[in-house]
């Protein structure tokens, strides 16, 4: 599937938890026809519980659900959690669930990374919340800070195809049908759905076939076409040599780049990966804040005064190398401007700017490690293409004994 762009959209911000769940669930409530879920984290606590309700309760009313989890994030559903699901007529998929030699997933790196919900073909949700309490503020000092978007209009007939294309290409089809289903919904035109709004937008994705480098190219793109501020609001910061420079040019040409990291971090090598890059960036006159409040979670993008993205996708190696990803990039100001508030609010209320000039009077082991990383950061393209690469598969989720009774045969839906 090749990105194009599509008109004619709506896109509502949703901030963490509280905005997010209670409009998915409802969405999910309302649903007629059709329910399809994407997670790399489905836990079985309150937020994994609502959810499994609603998507029970949509399956019994006669609403046709599919749900596709990724097998190291989501690994502790326990046997009643997946059967009920089962029985109530949910088909809930596992990403990649092969066999796991003395307890280890062989290629734990590569990993179905995205979070998209489809409802009906008219509604999409797409970002970076899984469902998990920790994305509640109730959770405590490591709930998460992040973002998604709620999306109407033609664009959520391309997502729609993009995620009945990934069931298609998991599922156990032969090579031949698998290639006919993705001709025929590549003939498929979005511009069936009536227009809901100005802004323009595109689905990009990255994957370890056709589609490996996409979410970056956009970025850098719209990083090399700035002329006024970038604002980039991403908790894994440590991408290419290539994307550090675009950023480090932009800087030098005037443009305000501003950079909202992890300051909490809920992987202590995160901070360390990034803040190794921080004095080769600040040197060049980039802004960098990290947000202190609770974990930065986000994967959030503004240039100058209309693009913007919102997905899944992190700027470190996993992401842009390694897993599978799904980001909308949106042209609207009014998108735009509200994102840029949200993000100004965020720096001045609950960051710290990083000092250059304490960066400057760091140790020669800071400078050891800063040019050992950023090197490293250089290499990695070349390094992980020598990683194991999988075709994406997937496995109903199901206890054995219920297996023969909720088997439900793939459906094809165009």
């Amino acid at each position: 599937m090749t990105a194009r762009w599509y008109d004619g959209n709506h896109f509502t911000l949703l901030e963490n938890g509280e905005e997010f769940f209670p409009r998915v669930f409802d969405t999910i409530a309302a649903a007629r026809k059709e329910v399809v879920v994407e997670t790399f984290i489905l836990f079985e606590d309150k937020v994994g519980l609502q959810l499994h309700e609603a998507l029970a309760n949509a399956a019994r009313r006669g609403v046709q659900v599919d749900v596709t989890i990724d097998g190291w994030g989501s690994p502790d559903l326990s046997p009643q959690f997946i059967s009920s699901l089962c029985e109530a007529g949910v088909r809930l998929h596992v990403f990649d669930p092969g066999p796991r030699p003395f307890g280890l997933r062989p290629n734990l790196l590569r990993r179905m990374h995205r979070k998209i919900v489809v409802v009906d073909g008219e509604t999409a949700f797409i970002g970076g919340i899984n469902y998990s309490a920790d994305h509640l503020a109730d959770f405590g000092p490591e709930a998460k800070q992040d973002w998604s978007v709620q999306v109407r209009g033609p664009i959520v007939a391309e997502i729609h195809r993009f995620a009945h294309a990934a069931l298609a290409a998991g599922s156990r089809h032969s090579p031949m049908r698998r290639w006919w289903r993705r001709r025929r919904e590549a003939r498929s035109s979005p511009d069936q759905l009536p227009r809901a709004g100005t802004a323009r937008a595109m689905l990009v994705t990255r994957d370890n076939g056709f589609h490996t480098t996409d979410i970056e190219k956009q970025y850098r793109l719209a990083i090399r076409a700035a002329r006024k501020r970038i604002v980039i609001a991403n908790a894994y910061f440590f991408p290419g040599y290539r994307f550090i420079r675009d950023l480090r040019r932009a800087s030098r040409r005037g443009v305000d780049v501003v950079l909202i990291l992890q300051g909490t971090p809920d992987m202590a090598i995160v901070k360390v990966g990034a803040t190794a890059l921080y004095s080769h960036l600040a040197k060049a006159g980039v802004r960098i804040f990290e947000y202190c409040d609770r974990p930065l979670h986000g994967k959030v993008a503004l240039v100058d005064d209309e693009w913007s993205t919102v997905g899944s996708s992190n700027l470190d190696p996993l992401s842009l190398q390694l897993n599978l990803e799904a980001n909308v990039v949106i042209r609207d100001r009014a998108f735009n401007q509200h994102l840029y508030e949200q993000l100004d609010q965020l720096m001045h209320k609950s960051c710290k700017q990083v000092n250059y000039e304490e960066l400057e009077q760091a140790g020669w082991l800071h400078v050891l490690r800063s040019f050992i990383a950023f090197h490293l950061v250089r290499l990695y393209p070349a390094l992980s293409s020598w990683l194991p690469r999988h075709r994406p598969r997937l496995a109903p989720a199901m206890p054995e004994d219920l297996r023969p009774a909720c088997a439900v045969p793939q459906k094809e839906t165009g």
